[in-house]
């Protein structure tokens, strides 16, 4: 051990840019990370709303739990401990999570690996093989959403797995009635050259097989049927006790853990939000496939991936500069 208190300014900057390779809705990264002289401060940024897709803001603190839990990960690996304080204070609600630090010993390998996953993980938005993946392989991805205080719910069955695909199907549907949401999905997908939004070459140029995911290339196209799925992913439905700022803190650092437990084990993933974007869509699952207890966050499809250019495309992210005020003294 050093005898250090806080992390070297490499250090922190290593850690906080795997932090902001966490997914978010719609690539819009909605963080903002204020330092401190013995601590890291994360912070929702409202100017970075989805007014349309997400008015609540739910979806935006998803997305913060999932850097928040990157971060974790980021520093253990680097050899900090960060000791989390989730909502320091109730009167300000956008001020997510304070971290301390404490050093440790030594490096959990686990950890080194799941650092290496956050590095590599994309969300994939093509079809997956037909081969299904195995309960053994699954189970894992259900332990790591219980210790995040959430539930990750497979739709194994015929019957689950059609009532994921029909309340999808109808958030879908919805959705694209709507010409503010069409406008709205626009301007965050099919980007060239950007730092945030979804960018061109990470949509599929064909629904191959079909998946349920939203419909970036019929935007200005109007409605078309939402293909049905064909190929071997599973879909698993995360869902928290409660629907409150603290739940979906939750919820994002489950969906980070899951994901990366994921790709660790070589899996492909793709996040699908609309279910909780659609009140009729959500209750729907809640219903039928949650036996009418929890709240559906959001749908991950899980599969194995195509078995060339995985893991995909690299979705850029903003510079560090943007999202980290002050960066450090004298920079």
């Amino acid at each position: 051990m050093s005898g250090r208190t806080v992390p070297s300014q490499e250090t922190m900057r290593a850690a906080l840019a795997l932090a902001c390779r966490a997914p978010s809705v719609h690539n819009s990264q909605p963080w903002r990370w204020k330092l401190a002289e013995h601590s890291a401060h994360l912070h929702l940024d409202r100017s970075r709303l989805l007014p349309t897709i997400d008015p609540t803001g739910r979806e935006m603190v998803i997305s913060c739990g999932a850097a928040l839990n990157h971060a974790r990960i980021a520093f253990a690996a680097e050899g900090w401990l960060a000791r989390v304080h989730r909502l320091p204070n109730p009167a300000q609600p956008e001020h997510l999570a304070s971290i301390e630090f404490s050093e440790l010993s030594e490096v959990d390998p686990h950890v080194e690996a799941l650092a290496a996953a956050a590095a590599e993980r994309r969300s994939d938005r093509r079809p997956f093989l037909t081969d299904q993946v195995p309960q053994e392989v699954l189970a894992p991805l259900r332990e790591v959403a219980g210790l995040e205080s959430c539930t990750l719910t497979f739709a194994l069955a015929d019957r689950d797995r059609r009532e994921v695909e029909l309340a999808l199907e109808h958030a879908g549907s919805v959705q694209r009635r709507q010409p503010e949401y069409q406008q709205e999905l626009a301007a965050w997908s099919g980007r060239h050259a950007s730092a945030e939004g979804v960018p061109a070459r990470s949509i599929p140029a064909e629904h191959l097989r079909g998946m349920p995911e939203r419909d970036f290339s019929l935007v200005a196209e109007g409605e078309l049927p939402v293909p049905i799925l064909d190929d071997g992913a599973v879909l698993a439905v995360l869902s928290t006790r409660g629907d409150t700022f603290d739940d979906w803190l939750a919820a994002g650092e489950a969906l980070s853990a899951v994901l990366l437990s994921a790709t660790e084990q070589r899996l492909a993933t793709c996040t699908l939000s609309q279910i909780g974007e659609v009140a009729e869509a959500r209750n729907e699952v809640r219903a039928e496939v949650l036996g009418g207890s929890g709240n559906p966050q959001l749908v991950i499809r899980i599969g194995w991936p195509v078995t060339h250019e995985f893991p995909g495309p690299l979705t850029p992210r903003r510079p560090l500069s943007e999202v980290v005020e002050p960066l450090f003294p004298g920079d």
